[in-house]
């Protein structure tokens, strides 16, 4: 049996995700001057994700992106790693923070600092840990719902124990 859902809750939920990103990047990008930064802003994104889990479910969740969740984790990781040994191989020490000035068309003078980059680094890694316990939450519910109503034994017995282990 489906759990029902709640029309109010799904739509408020579609309304506070697009804003919570919109929260969680200015708090990305405002972290090297004021507090916030990749964990807090990959927090924040990591609770609009929720929300949609709780909403409608893994799918709900898979629907989100076309990509892996460990996929967040890999490039998060090799951005992070990467602002520390690239100044290495230049001579400066680690994870040395450099500030450089671009002239973007439409926006002007933009400044980007290396510390910008490795708190993108680590907002992926918080994003893509969070999606994938999710990805895990939700084939766990799906396997012992599927076992439960196909008639498996009740959920305190050895051979439904047996079954999580595998």
């Amino acid at each position: 049996m489906k759990p029902r859902r709640s029309l109010i809750f799904d739509t408020t939920t579609r309304l506070l995700f697009d804003a919570t990103l919109v929260l969680s990047a200015y708090l990305l990008f405002a972290g090297h001057n004021q507090p916030g930064g990749g964990f807090v802003g990959g927090l924040v994104a990591s609770a609009a994700v929720a929300l949609r889990y709780i909403a409608g479910g893994i799918d709900e969740v898979r629907s989100l992106v076309n990509v892996q969740p460990w996929t967040f984790l890999a490039v998060g990781l090799a951005l992070a790693v990467g602002t520390a040994l690239v100044p290495l191989a230049l001579g400066d020490g680690a994870l040395n923070q450099d500030a450089y000035e671009l002239q973007v068309q439409l926006l002007g003078k933009v400044k980007a600092t290396t510390a910008t980059a490795f708190d993108a680094g680590v907002y992926l890694i918080v994003i893509g840990l969070v999606l994938m316990i999710f990805e895990g939450l939700g084939d766990e519910s799906i396997e012992r719902a599927g076992r439960s109503d196909a008639g498996g034994s009740d959920a305190g017995g050895p051979d439904a124990e047996g079954e999580a282990r595998r």
